[in-house]
């Protein structure tokens, strides 16, 4: 490979993952400007680095290590707060630098300018299109939800919760049990009873008068839920 071949892959690569870095760090997402141009470089070099070594089977190995190690650095950037997640799409842009970079080290460097046009136009022209159906998906009120439920309860008494806790669903019309289970905990005295339900009205305040019966009786030591997917 000639010099001129190599600085003009390592050229593309750190000005389109500036591009893609520039759309994130405007939006003030966590990884910003240096993180995807050190991306996409890096997935450059190392391609780069393995077609001078060999043209064949060589380059594809390494293009594979570098999909698997961008992986893990992904992951770094995803949080969970609550019940929310958030990084998802750093992540995923932080997964597609690593392409273009790859792709530019190929001396795929058109390619490599489709792939960031695309991946410009998808967090920029659908950030707002995914915003506006959240809020519309927000005010709908007729949507089936699922819930985790769990009861911290003596081991004596397991086979009340488990029946006061079916009881009480279905005297709900708009809630429906879909499983019910009894698993151990950390006590040999104690067990945690998990049941996933569904909602088809979402209104939580039904679901806490159902927690907070649970939680008034004497052996019951927990009460939480959380949403499940």
């Amino acid at each position: 490979m000639t010099l001129s071949a190599f600085l003009l892959a390592l050229g593309a690569a750190l000005g389109m993952g500036l591009l893609i870095g520039l759309e994130r760090q405007i939006g003030q997402h966590p990884a910003g400007l240096r993180t995807n141009a050190l991306v996409c470089t890096g997935a450059a070099l190392y391609v780069l680095l393995a077609r001078s070594l060999d043209h064949g089977s060589e380059t594809a190995r390494v293009v594979a290590q570098v999909v698997s190690g961008v992986g893990f650095l992904g992951g770094g950037v995803i949080l969970r707060e609550g019940l929310t997640v958030r990084g998802l799409t750093t992540a995923a842009t932080l997964w597609c630098s690593a392409a273009v970079g790859s792709l530019c080290g190929a001396d795929l460097i058109h390619q490599a300018g489709i792939a960031t046009g695309a991946i410009l136009a998808t967090n920029c022209f659908l950030n707002p299109v995914s915003r506006w159906i959240d809020r519309k998906a927000a005010k709908r009120v007729y949507i089936d939800t699922s819930y985790r439920l769990k009861i911290v309860c003596t081991m004596a008494e397991e086979r009340h919760i488990r029946r006061m806790l079916a009881e009480q669903i279905a005297a709900q019309r708009n809630m429906t049990l879909h499983g019910i289970g009894i698993h151990a905990t950390d006590h040999s005295d104690r067990g945690l009873v998990v049941a996933d339900v569904e909602m088809h009205v979402r209104d939580e305040h039904v679901l806490q008068e159902v927690i907070a019966q649970l939680n008034a009786d004497p052996s019951t030591s927990s009460v939480s839920w959380e949403r499940h997917s």
